[in-house]
């Protein structure tokens, strides 16, 4: 395990730099906070004052923000509404260094927001009461896709890699979905895709990421224990032509199934507290991307990436990971 961390701190300073385009469901994670102050006499609910609120980079949003924090150059593409979250989005990302051309507005559409109001007083734990959403599941308008088109034609041939995470916002149309996969194939590009509803369409991707709910659903079955995780990867593989699935499992950790018959079962790299799993995902996928488009073999890339997420989930809320917080953990 000693020399294999070694290998892994030195890709770190490989992850430098590598250029990535993440294309999909931009997210604003709102997060109001209030303090109890009393009983509603209008109904039997709590009544809360507002003591705060914050946007957070969630869904490919997230995705962009943990390549950023981990170094990489990062182009986000994806759709946003004429609205605050949208600024609020975009005053994040590039705060941290993204390029934010390709997040194209669409005034017909709000940004796509979670809303989590978290309740909390002087003598209590605070804790999520309720969340609302508010999304669009329409599909991209002509006019903006074929935007999105010249974007992807002007910044492509930048690009080391690239991200599809796709939440079923309907940002990811087929055809733009075609042209990606197919340049990351004809230039050797490597590829993945994070997609919780519709992963069948994404035929012919480099790496898919499922976590053990979305492979369950996608095959049909309930799967229980490694073997069947393994079985249904394959199973997906082959139907997808990819030339991975890396499957994530919480405390289990990960299991990545390659196209050479190759199956690495990654263990939980820090059996530390977990306080928040959301955003862990997005930080594996970050990872994973990153180390392919540097060079490191799909396996290594997985283990890196499990470091990370182990290091994501001990924060609360959508969080990120930086590279020197991935290299002190290494060190560690």
């Amino acid at each position: 395990m000693k020399k294999v961390k070694q290998v892994l701190r030195s890709t770190i300073a490989a992850l430098q730099g590598k250029r990535i385009l993440v294309i999909g469901d931009m997210v604003a994670d709102i997060y109001l906070d209030g303090r109890i102050s009393r009983i509603s006499r209008e109904a039997p609910v709590l009544v809360l004052e507002q003591a705060g609120e914050k946007i957070v980079a969630g869904g490919a949003a997230n995705v962009v923000n943990n390549i950023a924090t981990l170094g990489g150059t990062v182009y986000a593409a994806g759709l946003v509404g004429a609205d605050k979250e949208a600024q609020g989005l975009k005053d994040i990302l590039a705060g941290n260094g993204a390029h934010i051309e390709g997040l194209l507005t669409d005034a017909a559409r709000p940004t796509i927001a979670k809303t989590r109001i978290i309740a909390g007083g002087r003598a209590t734990v605070s804790q999520q009461i309720v969340r609302i959403d508010r999304e669009s599941r329409e599909p991209m308008s002509p006019v903006l896709e074929a935007e999105m088109e010249r974007y992807l034609a002007q910044v492509l041939p930048q690009i080391d890699g690239v991200v599809i995470s796709d939440y079923g916002a309907g940002t990811v149309t087929e055809p733009l979905q075609k042209t990606l996969i197919a340049y990351c194939r004809r230039h050797g590009l490597p590829s993945m895709v994070d997609s919780r509803y519709a992963i069948h369409r994404f035929r012919h991707i480099g790496y898919v990421k499922q976590n053990d709910a979305e492979l369950a659903a996608a095959v049909g079955r309930s799967l229980h224990g490694a073997d069947e995780i393994i079985a249904a990867g394959r199973e997906l593989l082959h139907e997808l032509e990819a030339d991975g699935v890396l499957v994530t499992r919480g405390e289990l950790g990960m299991i990545l199934i390659e196209k050479d018959g190759a199956v690495h079962d990654i263990p939980v790299s820090d059996k530390s507290e977990v306080f928040d799993v959301s955003g862990a995902g997005d930080t594996c996928v970050a990872t994973v991307i990153l180390a392919l488009a540097a060079g490191v073999e799909p396996a290594r890339a997985a283990e890196l990436s499990n470091i990370a997420s182990g290091i994501a989930v001990r924060k609360l809320g959508t969080s990120t990971v930086s590279s020197q917080e991935l290299l002190q953990s290494l060190q560690e």
